[in-house]
């Protein structure tokens, strides 16, 4: 990793996991793999933003630590890049055990459970496919009954224009973000050091 970690991804450690990591990292992925109009593709870092926006509007009560959890709920693919659900599906087990250990390491890291409890996950479920609705219609080409027809109809009273942003302002606001929703949630993460 750039801040100078080396993280295993078979065994991966708490330790090795650095917010500045995974926000350059997501800030690069591109969610559908880049086939999106724009000057920039739309990434996950970006995509994970609207994510916890959506949870919150959904659930306007929800704890800090959850809309944490919603923010870092692709955080594993700083690493592992973002595939589309079929193609993970067709990978199998195998590519989700390293999906699940990198989250619990991400989550152990940064103060959440390692496990998401299941309404917390069926909620940001429920928002990623409120973002994605908006997403293919907006940026991926699909019309607006066939994004119904994948993903669902968005939540009442929820509308965003999504505007891709380069990865630089990506980046940084999702740090920003983190920081501000761990401080809320409690959460001061140790600085790096290195080893």
């Amino acid at each position: 990793m750039l801040s100078g970690r080396r993280l295993d991804l078979l065994d991966p450690s708490p330790v090795d996991i650095e917010i500045e990591d995974i926000a350059h990292g997501l800030a690069r992925v591109a969610r559908w793999n880049g086939q999106t109009t724009g000057e920039h593709a739309f990434s996950v870092a970006q995509h994970s933003l609207v994510v916890e926006e959506i949870c919150v509007h959904l659930r306007p009560d929800l704890d800090p630590r959850w809309r944490l959890a919603a923010l870092l709920h692709d955080a594993s693919e700083y690493v592992i890049g973002d595939m589309i659900s079929p193609f993970k599906a067709a990978l199998g087990y195998d590519y989700k055990a390293v999906e699940h250990r990198l989250e619990q390491a991400i989550h152990i890291r940064f103060g959440l459970p390692a496990r998401t409890p299941a309404d917390i996950r069926k909620l940001i479920k429920s928002a990623d496919r409120a973002c994605a609705f908006f997403e293919a219609i907006q940026l991926a080409g699909f019309g607006r009954d066939e994004s119904v027809s994948l993903f669902g109809a968005p939540p009442a009273g929820y509308h965003i224009e999504i505007e891709p942003l380069a990865p630089g302002p990506a980046q940084a606001r999702y740090v920003q973000r983190f920081h501000l929703l761990s401080e809320a949630a409690g959460f001061t993460p140790a600085p790096a050091v290195l080893t």
